[in-house]
């Protein structure tokens, strides 16, 4: 979290510092464009929404699973349709690294012995979002944002052989999730900068079962992420 943390400083120094330093209005010439194009970096923290069964492997009696959350980092190119001064039309394809961290806990002679797996992803996310954004107010605005994400994972092992007894976890290549969130816009004298923050939650089974240490007592996992991002544009 601390990525996403000392990013969200950064952003806020810098935008209050151009929002508040300087008189009157900020490239005004901003809301009459219909288009606008930049770039979008950030962090984000994946996590997933999973359900476990307890249960017995090789001898093992897995008693807990816990998830934590990994930082990632994420960029992205936008292209902005700015259907109105309050209604936006956003596509951001992005280049996004996930981490995940499983800690399971298996029982041998009475004691509960620790086991981590460490699941990398690298995903080409295709965002399509609304954005319904306030009134300006001199160099800042506020607005919500929601829509609708696919993901393609290119480091899915999806199609990779196993070896009997292995301890793996294949998870599906392509994903599909709902995206919600906010941000404020503060506006420089050539570009617009801005801070938001959105979660997405998938709506499929990502889980390819196999019956490996690792998967076998998951009935079920759907991606959720947190993002941390900074906009730029013009």
């Amino acid at each position: 979290m601390k990525i996403q943390q000392a990013i969200l400083f950064c952003a806020l120094l810098i935008g209050a510092s151009n929002v508040y330093g300087q008189p009157g209005k900020n490239y005004p010439q901003f809301d009459r464009k219909n288009f606008h194009f930049g770039f979008a970096l950030g962090g984000n923290s994946a996590d997933y929404r999973y359900t476990f069964q307890p249960g017995m492997y090789n001898g093992d009696s897995i008693v807990s699973i816990n998830i934590n959350k990994q930082a990632g980092f994420t960029l992205g190119i936008i292209s902005s349709w700015d259907v109105h001064e309050m209604f936006h039309i956003r596509f951001i394809p992005s280049l996004s690294f996930q981490e995940r961290e499983f800690n399971y806990g298996l029982l041998r002679n009475k004691e509960v012995n620790f086991e981590t797996y460490r699941l990398e992803s690298t995903f080409l996310d295709f965002p399509l979002m609304m954005k319904l954004r306030s009134k300006r107010i001199n160099n800042f605005a506020a607005y919500g944002l929601a829509g609708i994400q696919y993901s393609v994972d290119l480091a899915s092992q999806r199609d990779v052989v196993t070896v009997p007894g292995e301890a793996v976890m294949k998870m599906k290549k392509h994903d599909l999730s709902t995206q919600f969130g906010g941000g404020f816009d503060f506006f420089m004298a050539y570009y617009k900068f801005a801070i938001e923050i959105k979660i997405s939650n998938g709506f499929q089974d990502l889980l390819i079962q196999e019956n490996t240490l690792f998967s076998a007592p998951l009935n079920s996992l759907r991606s959720k992420v947190w993002w941390f991002t900074i906009t730029f544009e013009g």
